[in-house]
């Protein structure tokens, strides 16, 4: 085959330097072995025709291992050096090594096994990708550089059941559409409208997302209108606002004007915001789902870092100004109330008290028809029910399994695990953490959205809530006392739900203490069954979603009365 001028001048001046004019490529196998398997695959699917070798880990130190790629690709042109950039610091040495006999040529892939080419030209890039930073926002810009707006979107507009001369109307603005009922915030929203909707016409408007389900009818049942507007993809770096990109993710102008059109062709009073995060569009009712500030002052309060601390700020100069422009303020238990009133929290100094109409607590609950107790079969299974969505989910998977679940392994051997993680949750897993996905363990069994989790409350012998950090109250540990099935928790998992250590649920916070209370109450048959008696119990004297919607619509007819006074 007669070879191009181009290809013979190339052959002529690799000769002169003693290299083989076809390049190489030579993968870094320099993390956990399944991430560096799927690179080397991926590496030679997008190089098929080049000549690929591995290098795999031996102790060694940067300058022996560097000699030692002198030598072996001694007369090799290296065309380009794939290295896997995980969190494992056994393998810097291996890494140090890579960019030193190759530093030009470094494709560089993290633990998402996204890959970015180490360039001195684009050095600042290079190093936040080294850091730890997702690709897709290394090259985003704080908004006060010029950005393209994003692109216009036309709001769906669902048509429920028909209006009532006879029903007050009142409009509720969401961070979702709640249904299916895959995580707390949309159990919640879900039941108490509906439980609302007996005396009320509700115009639901609710932010949606590429790949939401779409089954709209079961909430149309009970709302009047569903308003849904596109949310738009935040593109600012986390760390450039003033206020929590949490909040600035939800600004719509489409949501505004969907807002604006429907209260004013409606005649609607009353406007209730559900989250914080959409306090700015403003209104008469504010749901606190938590108290965010606290939340965060309980993460400051472990990393003691800068980014911890500007988070905390933002979210506590935000909430504290937005929980003083609603009339009505609604909370989960009389323990956030206190919070937001002025009361000390375990993590900072009181400051002055917010000056409201109203702060009231409706709590959570739970649908105890459809939640009945079930006999529980003998064994040792495990249930943890927490939507990988909403991060302190993943941090108490994480606390679980790494700190307290090797100690349960090696004292019962049968023992299983099921995790309920919610929709998409290893896409949330790698937001949060920067990896793919947790560690496999045979006896874990980590599903997604489960339609139905009742199965799953009669199969387990106890159910776990490791939260280290949380705010609110949990749903999931008033369905797990429903089904009348014992509680291991910390003292903030089960917070503001008025259970008692030892009585109707058993709090543990250290490692140590979570799998001694575990144990505890798996050979303890006649302990665990007055625990979860007891839990039965409360959740109805205090959690009926009836009860509940009565002081939800309640606190809506007082909000339309104050408006008509003004």
């Amino acid at each position: 085959m007669k070879l191009s001028l181009k290809q013979r001048l190339k052959q002529l001046i690799f000769g002169l330097l003693g290299k083989d004019p076809e390049g190489v490529v030579v993968t870094f196998l320099s993390g956990e072995e399944s991430l560096a398997r799927r690179m080397e695959a991926e590496v030679r699917e997008l190089l098929p025709n080049r000549l690929h070798y591995s290098v795999h880990w031996t102790p060694a130190s940067a300058g022996e291992r560097w000699l030692e790629l002198r030598r072996l690709f001694r007369g090799k042109r290296i065309a380009m050096a794939p290295v896997l950039f995980s969190a494992e610091p056994e393998f810097d040495a291996m890494r140090h090594a890579a960019l030193c006999f190759a530093p030009t040529r470094i494709l560089a892939y993290n633990s998402r096994l996204e890959r970015h080419h180490l360039r001195a030209r684009t050095w600042l890039a290079s190093l936040l990708f080294l850091r730890g930073v997702p690709v897709d926002r290394i090259y985003l810009r704080p908004h006060f550089f010029k950005q393209q707006p994003p692109p216009a979107v036309a709001p769906l507009v669902l048509e429920g059941r028909p209006l009532s001369p006879h029903r007050p109307r009142v409009a509720v603005l969401t961070p979702y559409f709640p249904y299916p009922p895959a995580h707390g915030g949309a159990v919640r929203i879900f039941n108490l409208l509906r439980e609302a909707s007996k005396q009320f016409d509700i115009f639901l408007l609710a932010f949606t997302e590429r790949g939401d389900p779409t089954e709209y009818q079961p909430v149309l049942d009970f709302c009047a209108q569903a308003v849904l507007v596109p949310k738009s993809t935040y593109r600012e770096p986390r760390w450039a606002s003033l206020v929590p990109p949490e909040v600035a993710e939800y600004r719509s102008p489409a949501m505004r004007r969907a807002l604006e059109r429907v209260r004013r062709e409606y005649a609607i009073p009353v406007l209730q915001v559900e989250y914080t995060a959409l306090a700015e569009y403003g209104g008469q009712i504010l749901v606190e789902h938590d108290v965010t500030f606290d939340l965060f002052g309980q993460i400051h309060r472990r990393e003691q870092t800068l980014s911890s601390w500007w988070n905390l700020w933002r979210w506590k100069r935000f909430e504290q100004r937005a929980v003083r422009r609603f009339p009505a303020v609604v909370t989960m238990s009389a323990k956030d109330s206190e919070i937001l009133t002025g009361g000390r929290s375990p993590w900072t100094a009181p400051g002055p008290p917010a000056r409201q109409k109203l702060i009231q607590p409706i709590p959570n609950g739970v649908d105890l028809a459809r939640f009945q107790p079930e006999p529980e079969t003998p064994g040792h299974r495990l249930l943890f029910i927490g939507s990988f969505r909403h991060f302190p989910n993943i941090h108490a998977y994480r606390f679980f399994t790494e700190n307290v679940w090797p100690s349960l392994c090696a004292r019962y051997p049968n023992i299983a695990l099921t995790v309920v993680a919610g929709p998409d949750p290893l896409l949330h897993w790698s937001a949060n953490t920067g990896t793919l996905a947790p560690r496999a363990d045979e006896r874990i069994t980590l599903l997604g959205f489960v339609s139905d989790v009742r199965p799953l409350y009669v199969q387990a012998n106890l159910v776990i809530v490791p939260t280290t950090v949380s705010a609110g109250t949990n749903l999931k540990v008033l369905e797990a006392m429903a089904m009348e099935r014992a509680v291991v928790s910390t003292t903030s998992g089960c917070a503001g739900l008025g259970l008692e250590h030892g009585k109707s649920v058993w709090v543990a916070d250290s490692p140590e203490e979570f799998a001694a209370g575990i144990a505890r109450l798996l050979e303890d048959g006649a302990l665990r069954g007055s625990l979860a008696a007891n839990a039965r119990r409360r959740a109805q004297e205090a959690f009926d979603w009836p009860h509940l919607g009565v002081a939800q619509a309640q606190l809506w007819r007082d909000s339309i009365d104050a408006e008509i006074e003004k």
